[in-house]
């Protein structure tokens, strides 16, 4: 199956599902070789995130284009996210890859439970009186412009390091652009232009600290 019919297929899954499932599934596909900032090239139910067509990346799409074939990346099936607005999703994430191993594309379910955890939540004061309730994996926020994810990312490399950045020395900020690479902010268009500004670096000394070559997605 080539790209091209690899996203047909998965449009008329989706479609098939958000149907099945109705308005509070909502059934997303990123095509990973469209621009980051532009991946979802299909989108069903999408009042659920409050995202269409043409949006960018989440972060797991990020990871995903940094991926190669070699690289252990595996699907993510019945975790947590929420909304902006504090609604709870429960979502699953497949990868689907060309002929050549790569992750070609990425087939996302968000199911809205926010009603559903709020009915557990008074069977289980009922039925289990004085009990902690358990934790919720919650492990992301879903954003629909990719500039309010390139913040959260960067807020979560300043906790990653433990210090605010006046009292950051040449490792601690090593640490944190490292951090930031390794959950692929630098995919986004003129991340280094946010990222300078933030550690109070030049342009030079974060191609140093990535150790490579100025990239397009650097550029101004």
């Amino acid at each position: 199956m080539n790209p091209g019919e690899q996203i047909t297929f998965l449009k008329q899954i989706a479609k098939t599902l958000a149907v099945q499932f109705g308005s509070k599934c909502e059934v997303a596909v990123h095509d990973l070789a469209q621009d980051p900032e532009h991946t979802i090239v299909a989108i069903e139910n999408g009042a659920v995130t409050g995202r269409r067509v043409g949006d960018g990346a989440s972060q797991i799409v990020l990871e995903a284009l940094k991926a190669d074939k070699d690289q252990d990346l595996s699907d993510q099936l019945g975790y947590f996210i929420r909304t902006k607005d504090g609604r709870i999703l429960k979502s699953s994430s497949i990868y689907f890859r060309d002929s050549n191993g790569r992750p070609s594309a990425l087939f996302s379910i968000n199911f809205d439970v926010t009603e559903l955890s709020h009915s557990v939540s008074i069977l289980e004061q009922l039925v289990s009186p004085g009990q902690d309730k358990n934790d919720q994996n919650e492990v992301n926020v879903v954003f629909s412009n990719v500039n309010d994810l390139l913040d959260k990312l960067i807020e979560e490399s300043l906790i990653h390091v433990g210090k605010p950045v006046a009292m950051m020395n040449k490792n601690d900020k090593i640490k944190a652009i490292k951090y930031l690479e390794s959950k692929g902010a630098f995919l986004i268009k003129k991340s280094g232009d946010r990222v300078t500004k933030v550690y109070d670096i030049s342009k030079y000394t974060l191609y140093n600290y990535l150790d490579t070559e100025p990239r397009q997605y650097l550029t101004i």
